[in-house]
């Protein structure tokens, strides 16, 4: 199978040199065999369809602000509205929340604080305390697609460095048009959502790949993984 990666490739991002890695290990621990190969955002700007037709997965990868927004957005609509499996690891799920908000929620004008602070409807906010490389505990949420991956009800997770997560006065309005939200930490702010209606669509504020690090492969990307050869047996 076939995983794309849709980000700004930096070696010097942890994230970026365990992603691959950790795919491997998920494909290997399912059976299978998988291919990974870097989508840059400016790619996407323009006729996204085509250039995203071969994937059988999309992981929307850490370390933004991307160089193209739009084209990091355009790339998560399409395997929104194709249901192609789609993870979205810190970045990647803030930007999966802000599609969503534009295009499905009805907030046209949903952004990120860290590129456009004086925006009418700022989804993705400063945290109220900073996170960097801690773990932390998470409580999922019993019946969620997320807490059956990972047949607990609570898990310890780790951060990269984070300075930005969803806004929780709008996740009634979120959760209205359709997300769900699947994970929560210890203080009970948002850190996973899901979309129930798409056969895998999971974004995350913590970072799952870096247990590819220690060798370990993560439950959420054999999830994922799995998904994506379920879409190719298709």
């Amino acid at each position: 199978m076939r995983i794309g990666l849709i980000g700004d490739y930096n070696e010097e991002v942890v994230a970026h040199r365990a992603i691959p890695e950790a795919i491997r290990l998920a494909a290997e621990a399912i059976g299978a065999e998988a291919e990974s190969e870097w989508i840059s955002t400016p790619r996407l700007d323009e006729a996204a369809e085509d250039k995203l037709a071969r994937y059988d997965g999309l992981w929307c990868v850490p370390a933004s602000p991307y160089r193209s927004m739009n084209g990091a957005l355009n790339g998560i609509r399409y395997a929104r509205e194709r249901g192609v499996p789609f993870l979205g690891t810190c970045g990647g799920f803030q930007h999966m929340i802000i599609e969503f908000a534009r295009n499905v929620a009805g907030l046209a004008d949903a952004d990120h604080a860290e590129i456009n602070p004086e925006a009418s409807v700022v989804l993705v906010a400063p945290l109220t305390c900073f996170v960097s490389e801690q773990t932390n505990a998470f409580r999922l949420t019993p019946g969620s697609r997320t807490a059956a991956i990972y047949g607990a009800q609570e898990t310890v997770e780790q951060y990269g460095t984070c300075n930005y997560g969803p806004d929780p006065a709008y996740n009634e309005r979120l959760e209205a048009a359709g997300l769900r939200i699947a994970g929560v930490d210890t203080d009970g702010t948002t850190r996973i959502m899901e979309l129930p209606s798409h056969p895998f669509m999971i974004g995350m504020l913590f970072q799952p790949e870096r247990s590819a690090l220690k060798g370990a492969s993560h439950p959420l990307i054999r999830g994922f993984v799995q998904a994506a050869r379920d879409r190719r047996k298709m």
